[in-house]
């Protein structure tokens, strides 16, 4: 139920409105100190709720939640594992509970950073109780906010549907992270730092590129599928490599590829 996540991915790599860049250095800090805050400086004796370190990342697809755990992964020099939730959440009773309790007691001796990807599988089932399945789902819920609370490493969930949840909910995460869809100058940014210093790149117009209007994970997916097809070619990677990737993304995402997006990429394509 659990994937170790390998990445060397840092805080350059990560391309994010500053507001944001400082709530994910908060909670570097809050796992660096806390030792100092809760055993030295007495918080932990004070009360034992809420010692867990939690966070929400919210967002549509490709924005970087992913990325930004592996970027805190890297900075506290701890192990991130993704736990995807769809695959946890069970149609039995009493079953998800055990799944979490499983995931969460091998974690426990480890001071890991557990991602909990897609968990609106789990947070769709808050509602109003109708039944005693919908009673059930609700109890789910609540353990998994209560081993969060207890749980002394940190514990990250990712959602693209934050207006969905409820604000008793959010109230018991510690932090909540809104990545927003890249802007022009973003994404330009995530373009330029897209193809590792090793790969031969001739002539590309990042501001150019900058034109598509996807999101970072997207970026990522069509310079890697230029590199193989230019690699195919035996040429360096180019805008014709770019055009031909990009071509292929958008025909995955179902969404036609504007002439105003991709204006001016090749000589006598647009002008």
């Amino acid at each position: 139920m659990a994937q170790r996540i390998q990445s060397a991915a840092d805080w350059e790599d990560l391309i994010l409105p500053e507001k944001e860049q400082q709530v994910l250095a908060e909670i570097v800090a809050h796992v660096r100190q806390r030792i100092q805050v809760y055993d030295r400086w007495g918080f932990g004796k004070k009360s034992k709720r809420g010692l867990g370190i939690s966070a929400l990342f919210a967002g549509a697809s490709g924005t970087g939640k992913t990325m930004a755990a592996e970027v805190l992964g890297q900075a506290l020099q701890l192990d991130v594992y993704r736990i995807d939730l769809s695959s946890v959440v069970s149609k039995y009773i009493g079953e998800t509970e055990k799944n979490l309790r499983r995931i969460f007691d091998a974690a426990e001796g480890g001071g890991v950073i557990l991602l909990f990807d897609e968990a609106d599988a789990l947070f769709g089932k808050r509602s109003e109780v109708k039944d005693a399945r919908d009673r059930y789902a609700n109890v789910e819920v609540g353990y998994l906010l209560q081993r969060m609370e207890a749980y002394r490493g940190l514990a990250i969930l990712t959602t693209n549907l934050k207006s969905s949840l409820d604000q008793a909910f959010l109230r018991r995460i510690r932090f909540v992270v809104q990545f927003p869809f890249p802007d022009a100058t973003q994404r330009a940014e995530i373009w330029r730092r897209a193809f590792p210093s090793e790969t031969p790149t001739e002539a590309l117009d990042y501001e150019r590129l900058a034109k598509l209007n996807v999101a970072g994970g997207n970026i990522r997916n069509i310079a890697l599928n230029a590199a193989f097809i230019a690699a195919d070619a035996q040429e360096p990677v180019r805008m014709t490599h770019l055009l031909q990737a990009a071509k292929c993304e958008y025909l995955k995402l179902e969404r036609p590829l504007t002439d105003s997006e991709i204006k001016g990429w090749v000589p006598n394509l647009s002008q």
